[in-house]
């Protein structure tokens, strides 16, 4: 009886166990839909909102569905009075951040692979202090480097320009790059590197032959860090450019504190979501490689 009493108060501590590993689960299923709501419900209210009508706006609740998808307030979001009349809107500054960013992030990802192989596979005498300081760029806020850069352009004659932007973001995203690339080469085996510099490979054959096809996860990484940074950038695009060469950040705070008669609310939610949009492709798209490219070289160094 004994040994059955005992199987038996085994089997309710598990049954026990078992609801309660449950109900913690469905607890935990529910604390994350909570935080899901809070952050997905202002995106579906800028959604709606940008469908529908200054009338529906103004008798409507923020919830309620538009009683007829209304795209209007998208065109003039995107062109300005008339569909593409003039550049009142945000089209000729979403094509300005486009300039900006693709040239900057491609720019500051070769320059941080490079300096990442350099300061992994080509040790020299200072290297560790070299890294130090790209790492101390890291931490440096970009209100302390607003008056050199801003001397800087000016002497360079690349002031208020789509350039200088260029310049910018790319000196600036250079030492996350570098920290990058070389904690992921820090994992690659200096074996590889030695074998190939035997059958006679140089500094540039070994980049381009042997790392650089073997780096496709912290490139992404890279893209996505950098491309995120630089366009959803507004204050290096409101201090270093004005006017026509304006990025869409400062684009869209210029058009939606612009005074106008009629608040329209409705084109506002429109242009947030146009300047968030390519953001929010580049993580739909690339996104699940971002944590496995940012963890592979977490095992060694």
């Amino acid at each position: 009886m004994s040994v059955n009493n005992t199987i038996t108060s085994y089997k309710q501590l598990e049954e026990r166990s078992k609801i309660t590993n449950l109900l913690l689960r469905w607890f935990l299923y529910f604390i994350l839909i909570l935080f899901a709501f809070y952050f997905i419900f202002p995106l579906y209210v800028m959604i709606v909102t940008s469908f529908k009508t200054m009338e529906e706006i103004r008798q409507g609740t923020l919830l309620t569905w538009p009683s007829q998808l209304n795209f209007e307030s998208w065109a003039v979001a995107w062109g300005g009075r008339g569909y593409g009349a003039g550049d009142t809107f945000l089209r000729p500054y979403f094509w300005n951040s486009i300039k900006m960013v693709v040239p900057a992030v491609i720019f500051s990802t070769f320059i941080g692979a490079m300096t990442g192989y350099v300061l992994t596979k080509w040790r020299f005498k200072g290297d560790r202090w070299i890294f130090l300081f790209l790492l101390f760029g890291c931490f440096i806020p970009f209100q302390a480097i607003l008056l050199p850069m801003a001397r800087t352009l000016g002497v360079l004659g690349i002031s208020n320009s789509i350039l200088g932007l260029v310049v910018v973001h790319s000196i600036y995203g250079i030492p996350f790059t570098t920290l990058f690339f070389r904690n992921y080469y820090v994992s690659i085996p200096d074996e590889l590197i030695k074998a190939a510099r035997i059958d006679g490979a140089g500094f540039f054959k070994i980049f381009f032959k042997i790392l650089l096809p073997i780096s496709a996860p912290i490139i992404v990484v890279t893209v996505i860090w950098q491309f995120t940074q630089i366009w959803n950038d507004f204050l290096f695009g409101a201090t270093f450019s004005f006017g026509k060469a304006a990025p869409i950040q400062v684009a869209l705070n210029n058009m939606v504190l612009s005074s106008t008669s009629v608040k329209e609310y409705n084109v506002d939610m429109a242009s947030s979501i146009i300047a968030g949009f390519p953001t929010l492709i580049v993580y739909v798209l690339a996104g699940k490689y971002f944590i496995r490219g940012l963890t592979s070289g977490a095992v060694k160094g």
